[in-house]
């Protein structure tokens, strides 16, 4: 672990990552140590400038984090922080085990968590005013002796402000008297809105003159908003979380900040050429914790640049930032054109364009295009999450010719159901490939499976390229109507080649013949991926 890595932003202002402690807390998430030291990596190659590792001390996996950092982290840009309370009322700060851990932790700043509202003072903590003032202080002028950075986070800051402004500030001054080099105002129950953010911090500063930190829960949906107006009021250390993890609704969400800071109000706050890197990283951090990243999360988001109606594509089509707040490359993104019912001719030519096909020159097969997707759509298939089937469509209708590998004489799926309870699940497919007929039958765990496994069986020989595809989810959605089990189903299938995945649709009053379609433009379109020239 380095102590103090070469700082490639000035200290003037402070990006601090609370994933590893405070993201943890949300519910789902349930981090090991080694899922800690790649996620300390991953924030480190982003570029933040402190990562809280966890409590010391107070929980024997962060105790272990600590101990392996030393030894398995060589940290970049970023300095690792040990999280802990002040001493404990009525004891020696050189006595209190939890402080004596902090050190032992070595690493080389630590944040301490302190009671700034008074109703807790006396309720959770069950000391005096003045007790509290004087853990405070002895705890921050102990760590400074033995040579520890200290940031201070006032919980319930707020909260305690509302009740008590002037012992709110009693305790800001106190710890940055002490020697405290942050003083972090917590709106610990996320509950404030932005104006009354800016108001407090604002009073505060010219108070105290103390160095102000945020820290934002987001339970008024408010966290990155409550954020950034504590900076416009003179924050200048801002807390934050990979993807908004956090207890309850979660924290401030650390990329929607970052990118607001520098692409907004043009302050570096991370290496030169790491904000390119926002949406790696979050989709990174978001596999580790195994949570499926937001499609809608603001910048890094796979929605976040994407456009559907015909009149914004009709805008783009000139210029895209007539819809788009900055260009999305900055952040590692993407623009997107999805394809539904709502699409027009321009939607059509930018998603042609995104797929490397000119169609500008060609109206007649635009509107032919536009006319099939439509109808289609009427019929229940969506292309906006299936963006191979759209592919094949469009590629389809430009060649004048089937993109097709095998043709289909029949299929069929067998369910059984046995007298111990069990299900036994067959498949048989019969189908012509390269002039020959070709019969093949397989067992799966369901009968979409069996009919994916026959169908690799027959395939597979012919086309070697199969074996390297795999399905990896796959979804099921009844569409809207009044015919109960025989209503119409839309099927949706993620395949992957290890290389990238791709969506593919079928839709049909049978959810086998739904997935049998799905299937099909699935193998289709990974063997037109690979290379492979369609059948004659």
């Amino acid at each position: 672990m380095t102590d103090a890595p070469e700082a490639a932003v000035s200290d003037d202002f402070h990006v601090f990552d609370t994933t590893l402690r405070d993201g943890a807390q949300r519910e789902g998430i349930n981090l090991t140590v080694a899922d800690k030291l790649t996620l300390a990596r991953h924030l480190d190659d982003y570029g933040v400038g402190f990562i809280e590792g966890g409590w010391p001390g107070a929980n024997p996996r962060d105790t272990e984090f600590f101990q392996r950092a030393r030894a398995e982290l060589d940290l970049q840009h970023a300095q690792l922080v040990a999280f802990g309370a002040t001493r404990k009322a009525g004891t020696r700060v050189e006595d209190d085990p939890q402080v004596a851990a902090l050190l032992d932790s070595q690493a080389p700043v630590i944040t301490l968590v302190a009671k700034s509202h008074l109703g807790h003072v006396e309720l959770a903590l069950r000391t005096t005013p003045e007790e509290n003032l004087a853990m405070v202080r002895d705890t921050v002028a102990h760590l400074r002796s033995h040579g520890r950075r200290v940031f201070l986070d006032c919980e319930h800051f707020f909260d305690g402000y509302a009740l008590d402004p002037a012992y709110a500030k009693q305790v800001v001054r106190t710890a940055s008297d002490a020697g405290a080099d942050v003083v972090v105002l917590c709106d610990t129950n996320g509950g404030m809105l932005p104006a009354q953010v800016t108001a407090v911090v604002r009073t505060v500063l010219a108070d105290t003159g103390a160095r102000l930190g945020i820290h934002a829960q987001d339970d008024t949906g408010c966290a990155v908003a409550n954020t950034l107006a504590a900076v416009d009021a003179g924050a200048t250390h801002v807390q934050c979380t990979a993807n908004g993890y956090g207890e309850r609704v979660g924290n401030s969400n650390l990329f929607p900040v970052v990118a607001a800071l520098e692409l907004k109000y043009g302050r570096q706050v991370l290496p030169p050429g790491k904000l390119t890197e926002t949406t790696r990283i979050s989709h990174a951090i978001a596999e580790v914790v195994n949570l499926t990243p937001s499609t809608h999360q603001p910048y890094v988001g796979v929605s976040a640049f994407a456009h559907k109606a015909g009149l914004h594509a009709s805008a783009i089509k000139v210029d895209p930032d007539l819809y788009q707040h900055i260009d999305p490359a900055l952040v590692g993104n993407t623009m997107r054109m999805l394809v539904s019912d709502m699409a027009g001719r321009a939607s059509i030519e930018l998603k042609g364009k995104e797929l490397g096909i000119d169609l500008s020159d060609d109206r007649e097969l635009v509107g032919r295009v536009v006319a099939r997707v439509k109808e289609r759509e009427l019929a229940g298939y969506t292309y906006e999450a299936a963006d191979a089937s759209f592919e094949l469509l469009l590629r389809e209708e430009v060649s004048g010719k089937s993109l097709r590998y095998f043709t289909v004489e029949s299929w069929r799926a067998i369910v059984e159901d046995r007298p111990d309870g069990t299900h036994a699940n067959e498949a048989t497919v019969k189908l012509w490939a390269k002039g020959e007929r070709i019969v093949a039958t397989a067992e799966g765990n369901g009968p979409v499976n069996a009919l994916d496994r026959a169908l690799r069986v027959a395939l597979e020989r012919i086309y070697p390229q199969l074996a390297s595809m795999e399905l990896v989810d796959y979804k099921v959605r009844i569409l809207e109507g009044a015919l109960g089990t025989g209503s119409i189903t839309r099927v949706l299938v993620s395949t992957s080649d290890g290389r990238g995945e791709w969506s593919t649709v079928g839709v049909a009053e049978n959810v086998i013949a739904a997935s049998w379609q799905a299937l099909d433009d699935a193998y289709a379109y990974g063997l037109l991926r690979a290379g492979v020239e369609p059948q004659a």
